[in-house]
């Protein structure tokens, strides 16, 4: 797409032109207040019945864009592959052993987690953090391993990994400022950078910090969970209704990642031209940032770190059960526990999560309006991360103690069945449908799963035939295996020739039950005849 060329703005260029969407900068006091305070009031007072996400295909599939990306379709991935992530040109120190080879030339200007930019010698830039509040490894950990699974479903996102250097590699640019979340410019020199380093683990003599690749395109800022960019011809479906981005809300509840919020996502300008970054054409890609607030990340308050992923900051109907019953009512933050085996991730545990009541730090507008049917497809993308996969993207946040490391993958694979047992048993797991020569043939992602006992998966198919779906009757189930494969013999009735390809007389709805989940799968086609076949045209899964 093209953007109407502006003037920049720029002080020391008062005559630059840009041609691309203006920047947009979100307030961090601003984003908090709105909320946890006024955007609650306003849906209190805002009649607004909802409805589902728009931006679904006649398949129940949320089409690729530059929000979101099909990487599970026809996944031949190694998890060695998938645990890479989106990292293709890491932060590599083994690489460079000149004192001085990473120059600092920005601190980095907001959010707790003090850090600085780096720039190697071959121009990429990365920006480094530490982790705070005495979590040592668990921040990087969890931001390493966040991306990859937000990654594997289908986000763009940095290249977050975790790195050990030595800080001789480290040169700073004199003069550096910063501006932290009060507003409040400061110098970032030796003194400030001396503080991120002592602060953070050290292994020997080496550091280790957060690595996050910087982005390609130019930076516009966060995007909203709501509305639309008026500058962005893209942008014609409102944020809130999209099915990614409500769908996201289970992904952050499988590792608690309860800072899901605009400041926590960045877009960026992609010109067609590289070469003029500042030039149209080109589209808004748009990323997800910062998932180190996740896998028990805590407040200095414990008692709104029992709270995280089980009620909002400013919870309103929690406030009010509690005023009313004195603060006796039985609340799921009582009973808030941390897991021993893993000293330093606060209350992440499995055994009190509930996926349908986890709740963010703040009211996110998308994750209020998710539906059954978009966690039901969020939790299909789920169920196609392997348990594999996620052993190899734990290993990816280098957690020193190998028994630490066994407990936190336990972990992610309890939470993760807690979600697939959840929302793939209400409307049907079945996906993937391709025709063959006697039928069709799709795969049980809550077979493969394992979501219930094998024997629980008794299979009831049925065939309509017309525009009317008169003459309904049944179809066999030829193949059923243990990997969730499933293949269907339907009658064939209609001839090659003859009628159009489209005529009502070819259609047909194949209705399948799998005996777990409430509902059916309906699966419209048309038969073509013996010799072109069937042509699937569309999936809708039956609410029970």
């Amino acid at each position: 797409m093209s953007v109407r060329c502006r003037k920049a703005g720029d002080k020391e260029d008062p005559d630059k032109v840009v041609c691309m969407p203006k920047e947009y900068v979100s307030s961090f006091a601003w984003d908090g207040a709105d909320n946890m305070v006024f955007r609650p009031i306003a849906k209190f007072l805002e009649v607004d019945p909802g409805r589902e996400a728009v931006n679904v295909n006649a398949f129940d599939e949320v089409p690729t864009s530059s929000w979101y990306e099909n990487r599970w379709v026809d996944r031949q991935e190694t998890p060695e592959q998938v645990a890479s992530g989106p990292c293709k040109n890491d932060l590599d120190p083994s690489a460079v052993n000149e004192p001085g080879s990473w120059l600092i030339d920005q601190g980095k200007a907001n959010g707790a987690t003090p850090g600085f930019r780096i720039r190697t010698k071959d121009k990429s830039k990365f920006l480094l953090k530490n982790n705070v509040g005495g979590a040592a490894e668990r921040a990087s950990a969890a931001s390493a391993i966040g991306v990859r699974l937000y990654h594997a479903a289908g986000f763009y996102t940095p290249c977050d990994s975790v790195v050990y250097f030595d800080p001789k590699l480290l040169k700073l640019k004199p003069g550096l400022t910063i501006t932290d979340n009060t507003g409040v410019p400061r110098p970032f020199d030796e003194a400030a950078l001396k503080d991120i380093l002592n602060d953070s683990p050290h292994r020997g003599a080496e550091i280790r910090m957060q690595s996050s690749k910087w982005l390609d395109g130019v930076p516009l800022g966060p995007f909203r969970y709501e509305g639309v960019r008026s500058d962005d011809p893209n942008d014609v479906i409102a944020h809130e209704d999209r099915r990614e981005l409500r769908g996201a809300r289970l992904l952050a509840a499988w590792i608690n990642h309860f800072d899901a919020r605009e400041q926590n996502s960045m877009m960026a300008w992609v010109a067609a031209d590289p070469k003029k970054a500042e030039s149209s054409p080109g589209y808004v890609r748009h990323y997800y940032l910062d998932i180190s607030d996740a896998m028990g990340s805590e407040w200095a308050s414990d008692g709104i770190s029992r709270r995280l992923g089980k009620s909002y900051y400013f919870d309103a109907k929690d406030i009010a059960i509690d005023f009313v019953t004195l603060g006796i009512a039985d609340r799921p933050w009582h009973h808030s526990r941390r897991d021993p085996r893993v000293p330093g991730y606060g209350y992440f545990r499995a055994d009190d999560f509930v996926p349908e009541d986890w709740k963010p730090g703040y009211q996110n507008p998308a994750f209020l309006r998710m539906t059954e049917h978009d966690g039901a497809w969020m939790s299909r993308i789920i169920a196609r991360i392997r348990p594999v996969d996620v052993v190899a993207i734990v290993r990816a946040g280098q957690i020193a103690v190998p028994s630490q490391e066994l407990a936190i993958i336990d972990i992610l694979q309890k939470r993760r069945m807690a979600i697939l047992r959840r929302y793939l048993t209400r409307l049907s797991p079945v996906a993937d449908v391709t025709p063959t020569a006697t039928g069709i043939c799709a795969v049980d992602l809550g077979l493969r799963a394992q979501i219930a006992a094998p024997g629980q998966f008794a299979y009831r198919v049925d065939v309509a035939e017309g525009a009317a779906q008169s003459n309904r009757q049944k179809a066999t189930v030829s193949k059923a295996y243990t990997d969730g494969t499933l293949c269907i013999d339907i009658p064939r009735t209609a001839p090659d020739g003859g009628v159009p390809d489209g005529d009502g007389s070819r259609y047909r709805v194949i209705r399948v039950w799998n005996g777990v989940a409430k509902g059916a799968l309906h699966i419209h086609l048309y038969d073509r005849g013996p010799t072109r076949g069937l042509t699937v045209v569309g999936l809708v899964r039956a609410n029970p």
